[in-house]
């Protein structure tokens, strides 16, 4: 093993604070397993889309005390750089995934040792309730433990600054440069009279807001909800039932946290089958709406029985579809509403025939939370199935989001229609637009490197037909486009076809591919056109895994 790597390898044993994991990296230097080794050094966490995600396991490749140890300790380095007041204490919250309570303790401990104040969550809860507690209790920052949809044995860290949103460049860097330059960390304990635990009046304070904009008096919809295993499900199932919902039938198999996910290996609505013990339970109570929340409950899935008993998945463009027409309904002078290069451009048409400022903002919801400076986002998606309905939640929130669409279906069901034929609406008045993706996995141990490889024979090497449609325009976003700043991606144009883009996830070892076929308003069946996109898409998708194979 050679002397570069073994200096590494003792740095970190000297600084982990962590008894078991110092062991299992023993254990492997004493096997002399380089391998593995490499496996676990060569390619650290970083801050990418969502902050730190990835396995949990020992070594800096790994979210472990570590790991959590250092990157708080940046934070706190990164807060006092920028010159933020850190007496306004950062908020701590968690889920329930395997790890995430003691990550929790040690993100307590080192703000405390740092002479940082604490506003520490009760409990497990949703994601979108960290993001809430930050602005509304005017802290410093919020720390939020979670791997969200990721499989299983991940775990992960959110920042979230003194706006209440995701941090974006170059705080991402600050925050890894202080990281890795921390010396021992001082702990403190939670008898520090600057530890606070955030109180049930705040979690209060947002049920009462979220039930006044999306409640009705009593609702006949009958809804089945599911949180996937994870952190949504108590509080979901109380938001529906203050808010006039009451035939909301449980999936109880999924209802209780379960870090293991059972089933589950990749728990996100997104995949296919996820959702399929939700539509039984739905089917059993005669449901016509099933929706689900991922386990850190930032976001939401929904399917819809349609008049011949079968259920549709909605896509996450079409959820944002129904969501925006709602938004732009209510819209006030001065509002925007935004989404991203990834997902469907109907919300740009949607918006300038509602005279409503439109914002397109790069991948993630960092940058769609702050898309309107200055201004109100009264709506924002992305296409992952991350919903802002309000703007007192500078992030995604399933929460806020399943009400929203609940209430939705209830109106539209008081006039005898569906969310199927709002969509069939929509897409009668601004065009079907078809989208798929297509997702490729790294297998373990290639990591950045592969995504890395790929990327650039695409771009050196573009393609010139896709689906027997000729590219008409290849855009790299790593030049930066229009207002965007520049990022990790490529747009392939296709006329006014439609258009793919691709570009290596933040979150997980993938690459993807963002197809939108679109066709213009006609006096033709929807139906049809939708037909004829969906085989445009297929054969797009068909030549895409053959571009971008990876030789993995």
């Amino acid at each position: 093993m050679n002397p570069e790597l073994l200096a590494r390898v003792g740095a970190w044993l000297a600084a982990d604070p962590d008894e078991a994991d110092r062991a299992t990296i023993e254990r492997l230097l004493d096997a002399d397993d380089e391998v593995e080794i490499h496996r676990r050094f060569d390619e650290p966490l970083r801050f990418g889309t969502a902050g730190l995600r990835g396995p949990e396991m020992a070594g800096p490749a790994g979210m472990n005390r570590c790991t959590v140890r250092r990157a708080t300790q940046g934070v706190v380095a990164w807060l006092r750089a920028i010159g933020v007041d850190t007496a306004a204490g950062v908020v701590v919250g968690r889920d329930a995934r395997h790890g995430s309570a003691s990550f929790n303790d040690e993100v307590v401990a080192v703000l405390l040792g740092a002479g940082v104040g604490v506003h520490e969550m009760p409990r497990p809860l949703p994601t979108p309730l960290t993001a809430y507690a930050v602005t509304a209790l005017g802290a410093a920052a919020g720390i939020m433990i979670t791997a969200s949809h990721n499989p299983p044995a991940d775990n992960g860290y959110k920042l979230y600054g003194p706006d209440g949103s995701q941090i974006v460049p170059p705080h991402d860097a600050m925050v890894e440069r202080y990281a890795n330059e921390a010396p021992t960390a001082v702990r403190g304990d939670r008898s520090s009279p600057l530890h606070h635990v955030v109180g049930e009046e705040l979690l209060e304070e947002y049920r009462e807001h979220m039930r006044a904009r999306f409640a009705v008096t009593s609702s006949d919809l009958s809804i089945a909800y599911t949180p996937l295993h994870g952190v949504g499900g108590a509080f979901m199932a109380d938001l529906f039932a203050r808010s006039g919902f009451s035939r909301v039938a449980l999936v109880d198999e999924q209802f209780r946290p379960d870090p293991t996910f059972p089933g589950l290996p990749f728990p996100n609505p997104e995949e296919p089958g996820v959702l399929d013990a939700g539509i039984a339970r739905a089917n059993a109570s005669g449901a016509t709406l099933l929706i689900a929340n991922d386990p850190d409950a930032d976001r939401l899935g929904a399917a819809v029985r349609a008049t011949d008993g079968t259920w549709r998945v909605l896509r996450g463009d079409e959820i944002g579809w129904l969501l925006g027409s709602v938004a732009l309904a209510e819209a006030k002078d001065g509002d925007v509403v935004a989404t991203t290069i990834v997902s469907s451009s109907m919300l740009e048409k949607m918006a300038a025939r509602a005279g409503v400022p439109y914002v397109t903002t790069l991948t993630g919801f960092k940058w769609i939370a702050k898309a309107a400076p200055g201004r109100r986002l009264a709506f924002g998606y992305e296409e992952a199935l991350g919903f802002a309905v309000d703007p007192c939640v500078a992030d995604k929130d399933g929460l806020s989001a399943a009400l929203a669409l609940a209430r939705l279906a209830h109106d539209l069901a008081r006039h005898g229609l569906t969310l199927l034929d709002r969509l069939d609406e929509l897409e009668a008045r601004y065009g079907v637009h078809a989208g798929a993706q297509l997702s490729l996995r790294v297998g373990a141990g290639r990591g950045r490197e592969v995504l890395a490889e790929v990327m650039a024979r695409v771009r050196s090497h573009p393609p010139t037909v896709l689906g027997g449609t000729a590219l008409s325009e290849v855009i790299d976003l790593e030049t930066g486009y229009g207002d965007l700043a520049p990022t990790e991606g490529l747009i392939w144009r296709l006329g006014s076809t439609g258009r793919v883009v691709v570009r290596p996830s933040g979150t997980e070892p993938k690459l993807k591919a963002y197809v939108e076929v679109v066709a213009e308003p006609s006096a033709e069946d929807v139906r049809a056109q939708r037909r004829r996109a969906t085989a445009l898409l297929e054969a797009i998708r068909e030549d895409l895994a053959s571009v971008l194979a990876l030789d993995d």
